[in-house]
């Protein structure tokens, strides 16, 4: 089975609001073994519902609709489908009912504009909303089905979850999608092709392979579909095998892994504690190391230095070094997590210097050069980047390299 998912509202297409519905679709519909073959959005416009709908049907045999369905005179879904599918809008006692229970246990009255949405499509089946005034609606036209849900996304959520993917899977109760993704970090998308090239020449016909790069996170994802769920795990199991053999030194994880999630891993496996010292990450790091529950068994601070004030009196980097070096250097950015670790007591540190941008930049050191060291009790290693010219993305990009960097070490000296 095929899917599209039409999103229905001008709000989506001057960018007031962003659609997060039709990725939590897609998502929740490849785990049901379905396909998703487009995702369109249309304005609050009759003749451009209607041509989407028409579309749709050519590509798929599950059509989702989510908008435009609410108790305000520009909610005009129900009225287009009503047409659409040949049929007239008939007062649901029973919708009335649910719309009269909901809004009583919120002590909301109800006005006519909440009446009004009791009344549905005489041909629909009517999937009842227990977050909401509107509720789901469910077409079959020419072998193909049609489902309208609110825009509003826990609604949608709970029509999606409790009512048409219950149903859904009855109807494609044999077709297994199943996609196992590997993180990569520490080089770029062209050499990291290059060095797959065997291997994805030699993918079982029924696998696919994709590259989803995002500030030096490399994705590779592999897909698979058929009927059997036994027989494509083994199959994706011994490819994944087949990558950790080519690229070891490059995987960090897989699917919602993250580098902050995996070095805190290590950490509380390895029983170590860390600190950090950011100049040109701004805390950066140190909000993606506090982001993982139970960081506070292994994260024990920071020192924002931005200034080299800062980096004198409290890291205890010398006036001459700074003057000497630049505070862009490895010679500042090593004593910074040196410093930094023994401030805290830490058993490691990790400390970034870099010239975020847009201005700031010299021939010697252009926007974008970053110094990250990451210092242990008997060693301390530093790696100088050049990033680019986009403030946000140096600063997340140096932060990502930062924890790639400090995972590396901690895989090294496990035992430190």
């Amino acid at each position: 089975m095929q899917a599209e998912i039409i999103t229905i509202g001008d709000e989506l297409l001057i960018g007031q609001v962003v659609d997060t519905n039709s990725a939590w679709m897609a998502v929740k519909l490849n785990e049901a073994g379905i396909q998703v073959k487009q995702i369109t959005s249309v304005s609050d416009n009759r003749d451009h519902i209607i041509q989407a709908l028409n579309e749709a049907q050519t590509r798929a045999d599950l059509i989702l609709i989510t908008g435009g369905i609410g108790p305000t005179p520009d909610d005009i879904t129900k009225k287009t489908l009503a047409g659409y599918f040949n049929t007239r809008l008939v007062f649901s006692e029973k919708v009335y009912q649910d719309i009269l229970e909901l809004l009583g246990k919120r002590s909301i009255p109800v006005n006519e504009q909440n009446r009004k949405q009791a009344e549905v499509p005489e041909n629909a089946l009517i999937l009842p909303n227990k977050y909401g005034t509107a509720p789901g609606m469910w077409f079959d036209l020419n072998d193909k089905i049609f489902v309208s849900m609110p825009g509003v996304p826990h609604e949608m959520k709970a029509l999606m979850e409790n009512e048409v993917i219950p149903r859904v899977l009855k109807l494609n109760d044999t077709m297994v999608i199943l996609h196992r993704t590997i993180l990569t970090y520490g080089t770029f998308e062209a050499r990291l092709a290059e060095i797959l090239a065997g291997f994805e020449k030699n993918l079982p016909k029924e696998v696919n392979l994709a590259y989803l790069p995002s500030n030096g996170v490399i994705r590779l994802r592999l897909t698979i579909a058929g009927t059997d769920r036994k027989s494509l795990e083994n199959i994706l199991d011994q490819e994944t095998g087949k990558l950790y053999r080519i690229i070891p030194h490059y995987i960090f994880g897989r699917d919602d892994d993250t580098l902050e999630k995996v070095v805190g891993k290590l950490l509380t496996e390895y029983q170590k504690t860390l600190s950090v010292a950011e100049s040109c990450t701004g805390g950066n790091i140190s909000k993606k190391i506090t982001s993982v529950p139970g960081s506070s068994g292994y994260y024990i601070g920071s020192v924002i230095a931005y200034s080299n004030r800062i980096k004198e009196d409290v890291l205890g980097v010398n006036r001459d070094t700074i003057l000497k070096y630049g505070a862009v250097s490895r010679e500042v950015v090593e004593k910074m997590a040196k410093g930094v670790r023994q401030l805290y007591r830490t058993d490691f540190s990790l400390a970034t210097s870099g010239i975020a941008g847009p201005e700031g930049g010299t021939v010697e050191k252009p926007v974008g050069t970053t110094w990250i060291a990451v210092s242990g009790s008997e060693t301390v290693i530093s790696k100088k980047f050049n990033f680019g010219s986009e403030r946000q993305r140096n600063i997340e990009r140096a932060s990502l390299a930062g924890l790639n960097m400090l995972r590396m070490v901690l895989m090294k000296n496990s035992r430190v």
